[in-house]
């Protein structure tokens, strides 16, 4: 008989998911933050700056076109073969595409193929993505206990807030230290080559957790693992695809306003400088990255419900103070209204992942996790800089752009209290 493999303790599975995820969405924001500062200058040089961004957020746009795809394919594997070998996978390819983006030769040099290498490996990032947050959410979920799953299932949420501090972090650092010249020849590129160092890190931190026990329970309890595990979730759970949809939209569209639109509008709009609107997302995103896993705990105690619909309605009143805070020219209520603006977004990311997971069984959980994430990610986060930016050059204001959010968020805070509550509610009794 063959022994039953020594189970991992709960917080080196929570810290590996929390590190990994960490990695990853520092390689995925790490490009959001270049496609608003530099890589309208680099890849997109003939065109007006406000036209060039715009160009540069359809290359970034194009990561989230791919999010979906991982989603389906890490997932069917994921639910067939187990969720530790999938996330493996999904680090290399994040951190290979990540470094080649900062080794690849400008529009200068090459010419239209530039841009075209640009789009092809932001595909490998999105797909790379696509993977992980399935899988990382569901280690931390199907480890965990039901009392305290809101508060360990978060972890990879707040991972996603340590990605886009570490990625805010050294571009600031590098735009802090160098002329303007010398960023945009040079120094852009470091943050991404140094994926290669955090990528070795994230693959031996996760090369030591098992293997999710509820994924192996259900595997011995089904003998055969499902076929096709996303057209189950499909014709199984169409209306928890459609609720964890629209649990998304609102918080996924707000997100990217408040931390990749914002930093254009700060910049060419406002006129501040780099280093500020840098500073201001790494001060809020600190405050994020505590802010996930308490609201993610406070819904374990009184419900996802009201904590998840509490962010999306409060973040469809605040988006109305947000850009004329932004345009105050006052650093400290620069930073405020980053901070607010993330701190009621935590209220929906801080529950999701375990709101999410409660909505599937264990045998197509990874699948339906992840296409319920990640459907959402076409509609919403891949074009929301894009729209933002469209609203604010055709109307010349900010006011679209806050309806744009606004109504977004409550269709996230309607779901919520449209859904049932799932807090402590047993994954293994799920069928």
């Amino acid at each position: 008989m063959a022994e039953t493999p020594e189970r991992t303790p709960l917080r080196r599975v929570v810290m590996a998911s929390l590190i990994g995820t960490t990695i990853e969405w520092y390689d995925f924001f790490l490009y959001g933050s270049a496609a608003a500062l530099v890589f309208n200058r680099l890849f997109f040089p003939d065109y007006d700056p406000l036209v060039g961004t715009m160009l540069a957020f359809a290359t970034y746009a194009v990561g989230f076109v791919a999010r979906p795809l991982g989603g389906i394919v890490f997932g069917h594997f994921g639910d067939r073969i187990g969720r530790k070998k999938l996330l493996m996978w999904s680090l290399v390819l994040m951190g290979v595409a990540t470094v080649l983006i900062g080794l690849l030769p400008t529009y200068a040099q090459i010419g239209v193929w530039a841009p075209i290498a640009l789009v092809v490996l932001r595909l490998v990032q999105g797909f790379a993505v696509g993977g992980e947050w399935g899988g990382a959410v569901l280690m931390a979920a199907e480890h965990g206990d039901a009392q305290r799953r809101g508060f360990w299932a978060s972890w990879p949420q707040a991972g996603v807030a340590a990605g886009s501090l570490l990625s805010a972090g050294v571009l600031a650092l590098m735009a802090g230290i160098q002329s303007e010249a010398d960023f945009l020849a040079w120094g852009w590129r470091v943050p991404f080559v140094l994926s290669v160092v955090l990528v070795v890190v994230g693959w031996y931190i996760r090369n030591r957790v098992s293997e999710s026990p509820m994924f192996e329970a259900a595997l011995d309890e089904a003998e055969i693992p499902p076929k096709l595990p996303a057209l189950e979730v499909i014709r199984e759970r169409p209306l928890a695809i459609l609720l964890g949809s629209g649990l998304r939209v609102g918080e996924n569209i707000s997100y990217y306003i408040l931390t990749v639109f914002s930093l254009t509008y700060l910049v060419d709009v406002a006129a501040e400088t780099r280093s500020t609107a840098l500073n201001a997302l790494l001060i809020a995103a600190a405050v994020q990255f505590f802010a996930i896993p308490l609201l993610a705990r406070l819904s374990d105690r009184i419900g996802r419900r009201p904590v998840y619909a509490a962010g999306g309605l409060g973040l469809a009143a605040f988006i109305f103070a947000f850009f004329p805070m932004l345009a105050s020219g006052e650093p400290v209520t620069i930073v405020a209204a980053i901070v607010i603006g993330l701190v009621l977004h935590s209220a929906m990311y801080g529950p999701q992942a375990a709101f999410i997971t409660e909505l599937f069984p264990t045998r197509i959980r990874y699948s339906g996790v992840s296409i319920a994430y990640q459907l959402t990610s076409i509609v919403a986060g891949s074009l929301a800089p894009i729209i933002a930016l469209w609203l604010y050059s055709e109307y010349d204001s900010a006011v679209p752009v806050a309806i744009y959010v606004g109504v977004a968020c409550v269709i996230s805070g309607v779901s919520a209290l449209l859904a049932r509550e799932t807090k402590g509610v047993e994954l293994a009794a799920i069928r």
